[in-house]
């Protein structure tokens, strides 16, 4: 279960039964975990968590799974078996939230839908998350991470111009979902605190990655321009991307006027302020390709770092492209406690990622407990909710 240290969190007090497997649902869980509360994975015998089996592994263990179940338990019941969904309705009657990523209806078939719940116990929150939600023509079909990014548009945004569509490289279908649910979970818990009132939260894949296409959907609608694939390039600020340097490419966004002249400044070319092409951001994003040539003919001439250097005195945004090893040596990412270091009985010393939301004032906990085992705390957790052993 979660440490000691992390149940003094935003959430300590809250108990949550997961049911939810892979991705969406365990990133959800896993980020209320980290707030505090006490997350229970109900998962099936034998088998648990499809993400069990996904390499790679440590000692048989798999990395996947770990990365995204820390500070949880988990007990291995089986939903269709009357001893099983005994102990299941007991920790129902202690529990504040369930949370569940199957296809629309399959809760229903078990016996568990929102509306028997919500009777049976009026106090428990529901959440939900799929493919496609429970209303409209889709709410029955299954869905991945593929599925939402290829129908929800980023796909086609992503990558070069004149090269095939590419997948983002994270699953950003199930993670976006995940932190949406998350949201609405909280949403749910001040509503019964004021009201006394449980929730269902209904969350859909497609729906959050439309929701997160930024201002595409308002300008396609009002100008009829369809976006598409532009590298690094941003469809309307510029300088905002990444160039060619001696040794390796530079990000620098510089997203304004004022931002534009102190990068000229420290690129020392002060003609490109007074260039009549790069006045304004709208006139640099018209004339992209002459500023990135220029820009580029004077960045070919020092390394990466010495750009950096010159930029970040300046006061420009800017960047290298880190790959994960670079990323993880960053001095920013562990000044913000971003890597977590677990000791795992079973895969050993892991890494993990930290939790984003910094509480000011709270003692972040600087490590996790591992990810359970299949069943492996089973004992207290029928303590806890049903008085004994089963």
């Amino acid at each position: 279960m979660a440490s000691a240290e992390n149940n003094t969190g935003l959430l300590s007090g809250v108990t949550i039964i997961d049911l939810s497997r892979v991705l969406a649902g365990p990133f959800c869980t896993m980020t209320l975990a980290n707030l505090g509360a006490r997350v229970v994975k109900v998962e099936m015998p034998g088998t648990g968590d499809d993400s069990r089996a996904f390499g790679p592994f440590a000692n048989g263990k798999s990395l996947y799974f770990s990365a995204i179940n820390c500070n949880k338990e988990s007990i291995a019941l089986n939903l269709k078996h009357p001893d099983d969904r005994a102990i299941f309705e007991k920790m129902l009657e202690k529990a504040d939230v369930i949370i569940e990523n199957y296809r629309p209806g399959t809760m229903e078939k078990l016996g568990y839908g929102w509306e028997t719940l919500h009777a049976r116990y009026p106090h428990l929150i529901y959440g939900a998350a799929s493919g496609f939600g429970d209303s409209g023509p889709f709410s029955k079909r299954a869905a991945y991470d593929m599925v939402v990014q290829g129908m929800g548009g980023i796909m086609s945004m992503t990558g070069y111009p004149g090269q095939p569509p590419a997948r983002v490289g994270i699953s950003i279908g199930d993670v976006t979902a995940g932190i949406y649910l998350s949201n609405g979970i909280c949403a749910a818990l001040y509503k019964r605190a004021v009201s006394g009132v449980a929730s269902k939260i209904d969350i859909a894949m497609l729906d959050c990655q439309v929701a997160i296409l930024e201002d595409s959907v308002t300008a396609y609608a009002k100008t009829g321009e369809i976006p598409g694939p532009l590298g690094t390039r941003h469809p309307s600020i510029a300088p905002f991307q990444a160039f060619n340097a001696k040794d390796g490419n530079v990000i620098i966004a510089a997203g304004n006027d004022h931002l534009f002249g102190l990068m000229a400044g420290a690129l020392k070319r002060p003609d490109l302020t007074t260039d009549p092409r790069f006045a304004s951001n709208d006139l640099r994003h018209q004339n992209i390709d002459a500023l990135q040539a220029e820009m580029e003919k004077t960045l070919m001439t020092a390394t990466v770092k010495e750009w950096l250097d010159a930029l970040n005195e300046a006061g420009c945004p800017c960047a290298p492209i880190n790959d994960v090893p670079h990323m993880m040596a960053e001095p920013q990412v562990a000044a913000r406690n971003m890597i977590i270091s677990v000791e795992d009985p079973v895969a050993g010393a892991i890494k993990v990622a930290g939790n984003p939301i910094k509480v000011v004032g709270a003692i972040e906990p600087t490590t996790y407990s591992p990810p359970p085992e299949l069943d492996g705390d089973r004992a207290r957790i029928l303590a806890d909710f049903v008085g004994g052993a089963k």
